[in-house]
C-alpha cells in the first residue's frame, strides 16, 4: 500500500487484463496543490503547502514533494514547516478548485452517465454500459486519464476493478498519476497483500484490535475463523471485513443530479480549547443531524465536519462511509475520527457536522451487514421520547460533557440543499 507520498506506487502494464471489471475510481492527484501549480508553473516539482500563511494555520493540501517529508492535511502549518523548512506556502483559492472540479466531473459524464462524486476531486464511474462506445474498462480508464490531462492540465490516478471497494484501493495504490487494473480473477490475491487498514471502514481502533491478535494483512483475515473476528470487532464488523477481504461488495454506483445535505453548526460565545467539551458538542450535533435525516427519510453517504479557529481559519473534512447512515452513533463516530486528525493549533470558535450525498432511507443498496442494529433501536427510542416530551427532555449521556452549554451559543441550523 502506498504511504500517501508516492512511494510504494504500483501501476498496471499496458496489456493488463481487465476481465470482469466495470467500476472506475478516479482520484485527482494532490488536487489543491496541483491547481496552484497550474496557475503558477514556477511551483512545479517543489515542496508546496496549501494552507494558512500564519504559523497557526492548517494544511489543506500538500504536493507529493512536501508529503515525502511527512507533511499531511490537517497538520498545523507551523509543524509542516518544521518537517519541511524549504516548503512554499500558498493560501487556498477555493473558487479555482471548484471551477476545475466542475470541468473534471463534466469529462466523466461525457463518458458515462453513471457517475458518483465522492468529493470535489474524486468519483466512481460505472462503465459497464459504455463499452460498445469507448472500449474495455481498461481502455476507458486510459481515455479518462488522457482527457483530464489534455482538458485541464491536471493528473489523476485511476483504479479499475469489479467492485467499488477494490477500485478505490487500487487508485490509492497507483498514486500519483497512475492506473492500476485489478481483474476479477486477481481480486483475492490483490486484497490478500494489503494491510487490514486498507479495507474500507476499518479505522484505527479496528486495526489496533486486529493487530493485537496478530491479524495485520488481509491474508491473515482470510485465514482467521469468523468467531475470532466477531470477538475482536463484534459480529457486524466481523461480518463486514470477512466479506470485504474476499472482494464481496454489493454496492452500486449511485448517481444524483441534485446534491442535498443536512447539517448543524454551533458557534461558541468564547473560543474553546477543551477537547472533551468539543467532543461532546460533536456528539450532540451528530445526533441532531441524524434526527433530521431520519425525520426526512434520508441517509447520508458522506459525513463532513467543519472547524473554524479563533482567527477565522476554517477547515472542512469529509469521508464517504461504507454504507449510507442516519444513525447518530455512527455519524458521531465518523465526525470524531475526522476531528481527531486535525491539529488544534489554536482555540475553536465554531464546529459543524453535516450529512451529505443523501439517499432515500433504505435505498442505499443491498447490505450484507448491519453494524448499527442496536444503535438504531436507541435512536428509535430517543425519537419516540423527544416526540412525546420535547427535544430537551432526553439525550445521550455521551453528549453531557464538561461545562455543557455554559459557553456555547448554538446557531439556527438549517438543512442545506445544494
Amino acid at each position: 500500500m502506498g504511504r500517501g507520498d508516492g512511494t510504494g506506487r504500483i501501476v498496471s502494464a499496458d496489456d493488463a487484463d481487465d476481465t470482469g471489471t466495470r467500476i472506475l475510481h478516479v482520484d485527482m492527484d494532490a488536487f489543491y496543490a496541483a491547481v496552484e501549480v497550474l496557475y503558477d508553473p514556477s511551483l512545479a516539482r517543489k515542496p508546496l503547502i496549501v494552507g494558512g500563511m500564519e504559523g497557526r494555520g492548517v494544511v489543506s493540501s500538500a504536493s507529493y514533494e512536501a508529503r515525502r517529508f511527512g507533511v499531511r492535511s490537517a497538520m498545523s502549518v507551523g509543524r509542516a514547516l518544521q518537517l519541511c523548512p524549504q516548503a512554499i506556502v500558498v493560501v487556498p483559492r477555493f473558487e479555482r478548485y471548484s471551477e476545475l472540479s466542475k470541468k473534471v466531473m463534466a469529462i466523466f459524464r461525457d463518458i458515462t452517465p453513471l457517475v458518483e462524486p465522492l468529493s470535489i476531486d474524486e468519483a466512481f464511474l460505472d462503465v459497464s454500459g459504455a463499452r460498445r462506445l469507448w472500449g474495455s474498462p481498461g481502455e476507458i480508464a486510459r481515455m479518462v486519464r488522457r482527457r483530464v490531462l489534455e482538458d485541464t492540465g491536471l493528473t489523476c490516478s485511476v483504479g479499475v476493478a469489479a467492485t467499488k471497494h477494490v477500485a478505490k484501493i487500487a487508485s490509492t495504490v497507483s498514486k500519483p498519476d497512475g492506473l492500476l487494473i485489478v481483474s476479477e480473477p486477481e481480486t483475492q490475491a490483490f486484497l490478500a497483500a494489503r494491510p487490514v487498514g486498507a479495507l474500507w471502514g476499518v479505522g484505527p481502533k479496528a486495526v489496533e484490535a486486529l493487530e493485537a491478535r496478530g491479524i495485520r494483512m488481509v491474508s491473515d483475515i482470510l485465514n482467521t475463523p469468523r468467531g475470532v473476528l466477531d470477538r475482536a470487532l463484534g459480529p457486524a464488523m466481523g461480518a463486514r471485513i470477512w466479506q470485504l477481504a474476499r472482494g464481496i461488495d454489493p454496492r452500486t454506483v449511485q448517481t444524483e443530479h441534485t446534491e442535498k445535505s443536512v447539517g448543524h453548526e454551533e458557534t461558541f460565545l468564547e473560543d474553546v480549547s477543551d477537547t472533551a467539551m468539543l467532543r461532546s458538542e460533536f456528539r450532540r450535533l451528530a445526533d441532531r443531524v441524524a434526527s433530521r435525516l431520519r425525520a426526512g427519510g434520508w441517509e447520508a453517504r458522506t459525513i463532513a465536519i467543519k472547524v473554524r479557529f479563533a482567527d477565522f481559519t476554517t477547515l472542512s473534512r469529509s469521508v464517504s462511509v461504507p454504507e449510507p447512515t442516519n444513525v447518530g452513533q455512527r455519524i458521531g463516530d465518523v465526525a470524531l475520527e475526522l476531528f481527531e486528525k486535525i491539529d488544534l493549533v489554536q482555540p475553536i470558535r465554531l464546529i459543524g457536522v453535516r450529512g451529505e450525498r443523501l439517499t432515500g432511507d433504505g435505498m442505499g443498496g443491498l447490505a450484507l451487514w448491519d453494524d448499527d442494529a442496536e444503535w438504531r433501536r436507541v435512536d428509535a427510542a430517543l425519537d419516540d421520547a423527544r416526540s412525546r416530551f420535547g427535544r430537551g427532555a432526553v439525550t445521550r449521556a455521551s453528549t453531557l460533557g464538561p461545562r455543557r452549554d455554559v459557553n456555547a451559543l448554538p446557531t439556527n441550523p438549517r438543512p442545506a440543499r445544494d
